[in-house]
This record gives C-alpha cells, sequence and structure tokens, in this order.
C-alpha cells in the first residue's frame, strides 16, 4: 500500500474515531436515567425503557467499533494494514475505503461468512 493511500486511512480512521469518543462523552454527560414520576403510565415508563436499552446497544456498537480502528490505525504504524489476517494478500482499496477496519480481503470475509451459517 502506498504511503499516500495509508496517510488517507490513518486521517479517516482517527476523524471516525474522535466523531465516536465526542459522542460517547456527550451521551455520558446526558441525563440519561429514568425517574418513574416522570411517566403517567407503564406504557410510557416501558417505550422510555426500551429506548434507552436502544442507545445502550447503540454506545456498545460503537465501543467495538472503536477497538478496531485502534487496532486498524495500529496496524497502520506497523506497517501491516491493508493485509489480509488469514490468507496474507492485499485487501483491495476498494473494500477499505467501504469499511476501513477490515482485517480480511473479500474472499477470506465470504469464505467465514459461509463457514458461520
Amino acid at each position: 500500500m502506498k504511503k499516500s493511500d495509508q496517510k488517507k486511512f490513518s486521517a479517516m480512521l482517527t476523524d471516525t474515531r474522535e466523531q465516536l469518543l465526542v459522542n460517547a462523552k456527550r451521551a455520558i454527560s446526558g441525563d440519561i436515567h429514568l425517574d418513574p414520576d416522570d411517566f403517567p403510565d407503564e406504557i410510557d415508563s416501558a417505550s422510555s425503557e426500551s429506548g434507552l436499552a436502544f442507545i445502550g446497544r447503540l454506545r456498545e456498537r460503537e465501543r467495538v467499533l472503536i477497538k478496531k480502528i485502534e487496532y486498524a490505525i495500529a496496524k497502520i504504524e506497523n506497517g501491516t494494514y491493508g493485509e489480509c489476517e488469514s490468507c496474507g494478500e492485499d485487501i483491495g482499496l476498494k473494500r477499505l475505503e467501504a469499511r476501513p477496519v477490515a482485517e480480511l480481503c473479500i474472499d477470506c470475509k465470504s469464505q467465514q461468512e459461509k463457514l458461520e451459517r
């Protein structure tokens, strides 16, 4: 992979990580709590709890994505970014542009998904 491509992906990954961290800090500083007196009936309360559960799942997905981004940035720094972790071949630029945290080439990822079914 060319140095210019590495710089582009590093900037892209860093920007995404920073945005996710800003969102996480905003969520932590927000007032996320349930007060039973705020809801006049059980349906309102259940709806709010469901919304909070959904937000919690989104935050967990963001946390996992941040770890993948940090792993990809480390791979850029050690010169292995863009190499498939399974077969060692180059991961295509189009795939990396679509999914910068990709660890497998499209063939290995397809094979992995077939095995998971």
